[in-house]
């Protein structure tokens, strides 16, 4: 007899294969189904037939990325990404009457105004044309929260995103239609229940302005302007009008409600009314609040853009903002794109706070709060894009910094 003593693993490895009973089904859909014998088996993967192809992809169920929405916008959780693209259901979204429900065969785009022969492009027209694929963000012009630490990225610049779009070019349309040599502006106008327009200079037209149906390689999302709307690169998000149903053609600004009543700023003295460009902004998204790190080597990591261009500089303080060290910053580097930027640091345990700052092509450089309301007064509230702090405290957490004027 053989004194030497059998485990319960290799007892149990003998006999998986009779404890596996296969139950029939299509040949694609076909699975094992294990009996619960060991904990430690169930729970390796290499034991147990895994689950078979979808109709629809999904995220592991350890990963829930998920953003935080209010009855008007959800914002997008920046401190979950490894890179600039955003996951299209992932998207800020920004709107003023609720998404609306368009059917793709029953929509048109009107042009008309200035031009030699109004005209309707129903989707399929449009698909028609010469196609762009293009990758930039989008952000809305009151990206920007502040006031206690418990902030995440996503709370404090959670309204930009990044998609490849894909699209005509509007400078094609409108060579379609023979726009007149004399129009210097057109009012571009939505399908949703507050008919959202806004007055456009016809400059970005013949410049970078697309007319997008799809996003990140599908059709574009219902929440982002299915089936079309208006791109306008590097442009507050305002102005890149969702489910797009007219553009008319004129010499003259059309003084909407978005561009008088709303979306205008004090500065000082004066109210600025047309702002359209977004400046050059950045944002450290690890570590952050409410990560928490060790002390050593870590890798600070984060996004920086600008609606004038490329970003040519991130810059990067560790000591609250005394001294100053380039980024590396990740190809490709694309105008008026979200730029990844990583720098290694070595963290000595003491309290400090680290910033990042971008500059872009024009040599704009990102200001600091008080540079802001000392330039325009206190009364700003569009296109604030302060240089924004995390504190890092002794025991490793780390907060956000409240900013002050």
């Amino acid at each position: 007899m053989d004194d030497k003593k059998i485990s319960r693993r290799t007892l149990l490895g003998g006999v998986i294969a009779a404890a596996v009973v296969p139950m029939k089904a299509t040949f694609a859909k076909e699975i094992q189904k294990g009996l619960p014998l060991d904990e430690e088996i169930r729970e390796d993967p290499t034991k147990v037939i895994g689950l078979g192809p979808s109709a629809v992809g999904k995220r592991a169920t350890f990963e829930a990325p998920i953003r935080k929405f209010s009855e008007t916008s959800s914002r997008t959780p920046l401190q979950d990404f490894y890179g600039t693209i955003t996951p299209s259901d992932l998207h800020y979204e920004r709107h003023h009457a609720g998404v609306p429900n368009i059917d793709p065969n029953q929509y048109e785009l009107l042009i008309h105004g200035m031009v030699e022969s109004a005209m309707k492009f129903t989707l399929a027209d449009l698909k028609c044309f010469p196609s762009v694929t293009r990758l930039c963000f989008l952000e809305c012009a009151g990206n920007f929260r502040t006031g206690k630490e418990e902030l995440t990225p996503q709370d404090v610049l959670g309204l930009t995103s990044q998609s490849e779009w894909t699209g005509v070019m509007l400078s094609t349309l409108f060579r379609e239609v023979g726009v007149s040599p004399k129009a210097t502006w057109f009012l571009a106008e939505g399908s949703d229940a507050a008919v959202m327009t806004r007055s456009i200079p016809m400059e970005k037209a013949w410049d970078d302005a697309m007319i997008v149906y799809a996003q990140n390689g599908e059709a574009m999302r219902p929440e982002q302007g299915y089936p079309a709307r208006l791109l306008l690169p590097g442009w507050e998000g305002n102005m890149n009008i969702k489910w797009l149903r007219r553009l008319e053609i004129s010499d003259a600004p059309y003084m909407t409600r978005e561009e008088t009543s709303k979306y205008t700023y004090p500065v000082k003295d004066k109210i600025r009314m047309f702002s359209w460009e977004m400046d050059a902004r950045s944002i450290i998204t690890y570590p952050s609040y409410p990560q928490k790190v060790q002390r050593g080597w870590i890798e600070i990591r984060g996004i920086a853009w600008s609606g004038r261009g490329v970003i040519t500089r991130v810059e990067i303080s560790t000591d609250s903002g005394k001294t100053w060290a380039d980024a590396n910053l990740q190809s490709p580097v694309l105008s008026k794109a979200h730029t990844y930027f990583r720098y290694l640091w070595s963290w000595d345990g003491s309290p400090t706070e680290i910033l990042s700052r971008a500059i872009d092509e024009t040599g704009y450089i990102q200001p600091s709060l008080k540079q802001l309301t000392d330039a325009r007064g206190a009364g700003g509230g569009y296109h604030m894009n302060p240089v924004t702090a995390w504190q890092i405290k002794a025991d490793g957490t780390t907060w956000f910094k409240p900013e002050k004027a």
